[in-house]
């Protein structure tokens, strides 16, 4: 199996993935992140508590690839301090714009770095970084509420 076809399984596998698509009890903050290009959808919902995201979960509808990058994107920010996450969601952004390459620089990111080369598919990118720009949104904003993010 080539890396390839490793990362193709392992984004179908966090699409059909149903741990962090949920409704969460009591979150703080909600946000609506919709791509209207391909009708890509996403809640996500987050508990913050203290500066730190407890918990995270997303409701929608979607792609394979937005939603393995939204399941992913949770996996990789629960449990850091928001401000950790806000740096994250850069970080993954300038990834799949081809602005950073270094592999020791994209290692924080984790399972999310499967999206690296993502950006030979343009007509994807957006898919993928619907859920990384949602979560960005919230945080800049401290939304408590849904409020439509233009991609």
């Amino acid at each position: 199996m080539n890396l390839n076809e490793i990362y193709t399984e392992l984004i179908l596998e966090q699409s059909r993935n149903k741990r962090n698509r949920r409704e969460l009890e009591n979150p703080t903050h909600e946000e609506l992140g919709h791509n209207p290009s391909c009708g890509d959808e996403i809640t996500l919902q987050l508990r913050v508590e203290e500066d730190l995201i407890k918990d995270m979960s997303y409701l929608g509808h979607g792609c394979a690839i937005s939603q393995a990058s939204t399941s992913i994107m949770i996996d990789e920010v629960k449990g850091l301090k928001v401000q950790e996450a806000l740096l994250l969601c850069k970080k993954f952004i300038a990834m799949v714009k081809g602005e950073i390459s270094d592999e020791a620089e994209l290692e924080d990111l984790g399972d999310a770095i499967v999206f690296e080369n993502i950006q030979n598919l343009p007509a994807r990118v957006k898919c993928a970084v619907l859920p990384w720009y949602t979560l960005m949104n919230m945080i800049e904003k401290d939304n408590t509420e849904g409020s439509f993010i233009p991609l």
